[in-house]
């Protein structure tokens, strides 16, 4: 099978060659990962290659102005301003959210707030990068498209985004409106210019906690649901199946997930509540197809190479009966991943994953 049609095998609840299998990576293991196979930096596609990865993105490209100047000490998006200053850790450092110049907005101060046009992306290279990548499955979107919560408190801070959905409050509700109809729009472009190149449209909304829902069903079904259905709506359009990222404890809001029309789960964090491999299987195995499963927080960054072998190997067994499963990690792979971990991982699901 080309990986185009394992991809859509296995979302399509059918037993593909093997278990379709994808990555993400945050910058420092990534680095490692690209020396250890030997390739440099502007050789990302054979890396994937190397690694089984099935997937592949394409979108616009970016060519408006700068629209919020550099601060001093921070790294500032030039599209939407938000904030970010360098945390080093032991295994590295990461870009953490700071400032959120719009915690206290008012709604005429978002109404003002710069943001990017839909006319200020260039779209003519999504059919040309679809054709290169037309044995692969073919992405659009990623983890933060029409996500709410997590991207709104990157410029707001999560508790005063929770506070706006509760309270209906008119500031953080234009901010999150605003943005999203203009990645809304960005969206209907680029699968427009794809021209039926896209197999799949990835959004997100990180839902959980570690033990329980982050909001209630009802605040879900008031302001996440309706503001999500118009991506789903509009992927269904083109006919492309939709696939929706959600960190931590999350499968309380699947069947409405269902009810929606999406048809893929991303991140699967096994160590939450309700979303471990087989419990997952069990309730949702006929309605859903799942992505993710492979934790961050487990065996890749804290066993030892034959423990990641076991639960790849264990995952696997749970996961690919009937179809319905690509193996990708939970989150980005941390830097504290040694990178033999991460190479058994690849190789087992390679291996291993074949039926």
């Amino acid at each position: 099978m080309t990986s185009k049609e394992r991809v859509l095998a296995a979302i399509s609840h059918q037993e593909p060659d093997r278990v379709p299998i994808n990555y993400i990576a945050n910058p420092g293991i990534n680095a490692r990962l690209m020396k250890h196979y030997g390739f440099g930096t502007d050789e990302v596609d054979a890396f994937l290659d190397a690694l089984g990865v099935d997937f592949r993105s394409v979108g616009p490209r970016y060519v408006g102005p700068r629209l919020h100047p550099e601060v001093p000490g921070r790294n500032v998006d030039p599209l939407w301003g938000i904030r970010t200053r360098w945390v080093e850790h032991q295994s590295g450092g990461y870009w953490d959210y700071c400032d959120f110049p719009l915690r206290t907005a008012t709604v005429e101060e978002v109404a003002e707030w710069p943001m990017p046009s839909p006319a200020d992306f260039d779209y003519s290279g999504v059919e040309e990068a679809c054709k290169r990548y037309s044995q692969y499955a073919v992405v659009a979107g990623n983890p933060g498209l029409a996500d709410i919560i997590n991207s709104t408190g990157m410029i707001r801070g999560t508790e005063q985004v929770l506070v706006d959905l509760i309270l209906d409050e008119p500031a953080g509700l234009l901010y999150i409106d605003r943005r999203l109809d203009i990645m809304l729009e960005v969206t209907r472009r680029t699968l427009e210019a794809a021209k039926g190149g896209i197999d799949l449209l990835w959004i997100g909304e990180d839902l959980g906690m570690q033990n329980g829902p982050l909001i209630s069903l009802e605040l879900f079904r008031k302001h996440i649901r309706p503001r999500h259905q118009k991506f789903v709506d509009l992927a269904k359009s083109f006919d492309i199946p939709v696939m929706i990222h959600s960190c931590g404890s999350s499968s309380w809001a699947y069947d409405d997930f269902i009810d929606m029309g999406i048809q893929v789960i991303d991140t699967l964090q096994p160590e939450a509540k309700d979303m471990s491999p087989a419990y997952l299987k069990e309730h949702y195995g006929d309605k859903l197809a799942f992505h993710g499963c492979i934790s961050t927080a487990g065996a890749v960054a804290y066993g030892t190479v034959e423990d990641v072998k076991k639960e790849v190997m264990e995952i696997l067994d749970i996961m690919k009966p009937n179809g319905g499963y690509c193996l990708a990690p939970t989150h980005c792979l941390q830097d504290n991943s040694p990178v033999e971990n991460v190479v058994c991982l690849y190789e087992t699901a390679k291996e291993y994953g074949r039926y």
